[in-house]
């Protein structure tokens, strides 16, 4: 056994309203303590109080005491650049820092400014360095950290329609492209960061939320620019969906890791959502506590070996999500294992990711070469 092994595991978003929130990792606990690093990203903030936005809803802040469930679950980063970051303004996302600080848990991508935003996590294991910075796309104006105000660091897209077919009534084509500004500075994080450490892990909140497979122009150029500037490995989520995964130049790109850990929202207030009043999938009341598309149920943990300093290999652990909104890794007899893959699968084939895949015992192995 490697002396300097790091096991690293990433997983997708994760929210929890419920009064015993330590029961929903109780499936994947046993997977989780092979883990020398666990990073996730949290979508909402753990305060006393505070006063709703209008991206809000009807939602209040969680309370800090439930932030522990995390730590016992073992994560170590969480993930504070989202769209959900400022949702109840900014004192209480700082006051959210701060509670995940207290018990040990590094926040990335959140902060009192930009500048204290933009600062990465740096974690030892068996004297190898690990590098975590954050980014946010779908921040709601006014989210994002500045100067002299809290909040996310921003990596901004902008949007246009392009008529391609000169038919009347013709669906345009969708382009999207990062802000150069924001591109720009992160591309300064990573070679900032680049010398500090071994290996250097680039989480973001972005993407087409609901929608399957779909990947926005402006994520692949984010991805492969923050690879070229020196990451080693991107994490996405936010879409509440499982999409593609990449091996760009030998690193890989995990579209999103989907939704792992949520629940505390009844079925029945979905109607009330934007989104759904829009794409309005299918509602199963066999899942009170989880209002999202059937696909929706379908997750992972991504696995990340570093040995010699290096990420050597990359694969993914299927997971489903059950009745009461847990998250279960599935053995590689379980057919539903089989029933993720293939869906994984099809969501790279359909993007022209070219990605390939073997499997190794329960998990799914990226061919990087």
């Amino acid at each position: 056994m490697n002396e300097d092994r790091v096991v690293l595991y990433g997983v997708g978003d994760l929210g929890f309203r419920r009064d015993n929130p330590d029961s929903l990792f109780t499936l994947v606990l046993p997977a989780f303590k092979l883990a020398d690093i666990l990073i996730g990203q949290y979508e909402g903030v753990f305060a006393e109080k505070g006063i709703p936005q209008a991206h809000a809803g009807t939602g209040s802040p969680v309370a800090p005491w439930k932030a522990s469930a995390l730590a016992r679950a073992g994560f170590n980063v969480i993930g504070g650049a989202s769209n959900h970051s400022l949702d109840f303004g900014a004192e209480a996302f700082l006051e959210s820092i701060n509670h995940l600080r207290h018990i040990g848990i590094t926040v990335i991508g959140g902060g009192r400014n930009i500048d204290e935003a933009r600062q990465p996590a740096i974690i030892e294991r068996n004297g190898t360095r690990v590098a975590f910075l954050a980014y946010c796309s779908v921040l709601p104006k006014g989210y994002e950290a500045r100067m002299d105000r809290p909040g996310a660091v921003p990596l901004r897209a902008t949007t246009a329609y392009e008529q391609y077919d000169s038919q009347p009534g013709m669906p345009p084509r969708v382009l999207s492209f990062a802000k150069q500004e924001d591109l720009r500075a992160m591309i300064e994080d990573i070679k900032k960061v680049r010398p500090l450490a071994d290996v250097v892990v680039v989480s973001m909140h972005w993407g087409i939320h609901i929608i399957p497979a779909l990947i926005a122009m402006y994520q692949k150029e984010a991805a492969h620019a923050a690879i070229d500037a020196g990451a080693d490995l991107i994490l996405g989520h936010h879409t509440h969906i499982l999409k593609g995964i990449e091996a760009y130049r030998g690193k890989v790109v995990f579209y999103s890791l989907g939704n792992f850990a949520k629940d505390g929202r009844r079925v029945e207030t979905i109607h009330r959502d934007p989104t759904w009043q829009v794409l309005q999938w299918e509602l199963d009341p066999e899942y009170p506590l989880y209002p999202y598309p059937r696909d929706s149920r379908k997750t992972m943990i991504a696995s990340i070996i570093i040995s010699g300093k290096k990420v050597q290999r990359v694969s993914y652990l299927p997971a489903m999500i059950n009745r009461q909104s847990q998250p279960e890794v599935l053995h590689c007899s379980d057919k539903r294992s089989d029933e993720v893959f293939d869906y994984v699968s099809w969501l790279c084939s359909d993007q022209r990711l070219g990605t390939r895949f073997y499997r190794e015992g329960d998990e799914i192995v990226i061919d990087t070469g």
